[in-house]
């Protein structure tokens, strides 16, 4: 029942709008610039962007265009 609500309301989908949103951004911003000889190479790389510059660094949407850390010294 409760999965049925959710999709009636189009919550499902919305949450999906924000996956595809990261995968589109790290596609164009990493994946598609860069040829990694190992996969041991692709996974750090992948890591860094995401802990690195994605997370912390990048601006949201949400967080009306601050970075996180932005976002947080000014919350303090």
């Amino acid at each position: 029942m409760w999965l049925h609500e959710l999709e009636k309301d189009g919550e499902r989908w919305r949450g999906l709008a924000a996956v595809e949103t990261f995968f589109k951004s790290l596609k164009a911003e990493l994946i598609w610039r860069h040829a990694w000889a190992t996969r041991r190479e692709t996974e750090a790389a992948l890591f860094q962007y995401i802990n690195g510059f994605y997370n912390p660094r990048r601006r949201h949407s949400a967080l009306g265009w601050k970075s996180p850390l932005a976002f947080e010294r000014k919350a303090a």
